[in-house]
């Protein structure tokens, strides 16, 4: 089974891509949107507003998805991380915020007083996911697995992907 300081995985963990965070609404469906994260090679950090859905879900239900993909045809690979959520508020969600948001965001943004104070009045809170699986896939290796590489060798049976 990957962990979090697997290779590839750690790739993941540290660019800057685009999560889906997943949490249980009380209907019993799922509630998925997307999120900024940080991590620091233990727990995966994610920083949300005490008005939102998720907020609200975790604090009915603290078990959560986080699923991360490189989004890319040539090297598609991503994690699921799955475990139970723990809420942060005051100084140390501010601190784990001031992670995220530097991740995320220029210096420029950062230090603009209609950008960086708004990000962080918005993100109040900062989910803690501490990790119980960790699922890691790659469609090179899938590729070399089962279809012998061919579609290493012919690059165009993958269609463009939107942007």
């Amino acid at each position: 089974m990957p962990s979090l300081s697997d290779v590839e995985v750690r790739k993941l963990l540290e660019g800057r891509y685009i999560a889906s965070f997943a949490t249980h609404n009380p209907n019993g469906s799922i509630h998925v949107v997307a999120v900024w994260f940080w991590c620091d090679g233990t727990d995966i950090f994610v920083t949300i507003s005490s008005h939102s859905r998720k907020f609200r879900n975790l604090q009915q239900n603290s078990e959560m998805s986080l699923m991360i993909d490189s989004r890319d045809p040539d090297a598609c690979h991503g994690v699921t991380v799955t475990g139970k959520a723990r809420l942060l508020t005051g100084e140390s969600s501010r601190k784990y915020t001031a992670k995220i948001h530097h991740k995320y965001l220029s210096e420029a943004a950062l230090a603009d007083p209609s950008v960086g104070p708004v990000f962080a009045a918005l993100d109040d809170v900062t989910v803690r996911l501490s990790p119980t699986s960790v699922i890691a896939w790659d469609m090179r290796q899938i590729d070399q697995q089962f279809f012998g590489g061919v579609f290493k060798r012919n690059p165009t049976y993958f269609l463009p992907l939107e942007r």
